[in-house]
């Protein structure tokens, strides 16, 4: 198939296609007699390992290692240990955002609950905001 059906059947462009092989995730296409580029079904394969991962947030560099293993002839993508190397970090990658994100969702929650109290007249305003706007800059006297 030439190079615009490949990038059709696997959602990308010739552009993308192009790139990619010049980074060595695909490899270099067959040519026709009039130098045009030749793909077959193991290069649409190859895209759509490549496009799966990164739906998932993988990284371009982070897909070799499962280009790799299926070029090497295996099955799967991520049936080498390059590959389950990768899924790791990945893992790992994510578990420390989604504790972070959980310490800025308590610091949110506490801070939306001063807010409350404070709007409430239960308590002083906690926020910057809350400062007269019409003070000049270097008067103003921040909580």
């Amino acid at each position: 198939m030439r190079i615009g059906e490949l990038a059709g059947r696997a959602g990308t462009t010739p552009r993308t296609l192009r790139y990619y092989e010049s980074l060595g995730l695909l490899p270099p296409a067959d040519r026709t007699g009039n130098g045009y580029r030749s793909y077959g079904e193991q290069h649409l394969r190859l895209l759509e390992q490549i496009r799966a991962l990164q739906d998932f947030g993988f990284g371009l560099e982070e897909t070799r290692p499962f280009v790799d293993c299926l070029r090497a002839g295996h099955p799967a993508g991520d049936t080498c240990e390059a590959s389950l190397a990768v899924y790791r970090r990945k893992l790992a990658e994510l578990d420390a955002c989604v504790e972070r994100l959980r310490e800025v969702r308590a610091q949110v929650a506490a801070q939306l609950a001063l807010a409350e109290e404070a709007a409430a007249g239960e308590g002083e305003p906690m926020c910057e905001l809350a400062v007269n706007a019409a003070d000049p800059p270097d008067e103003r006297t921040y909580p």
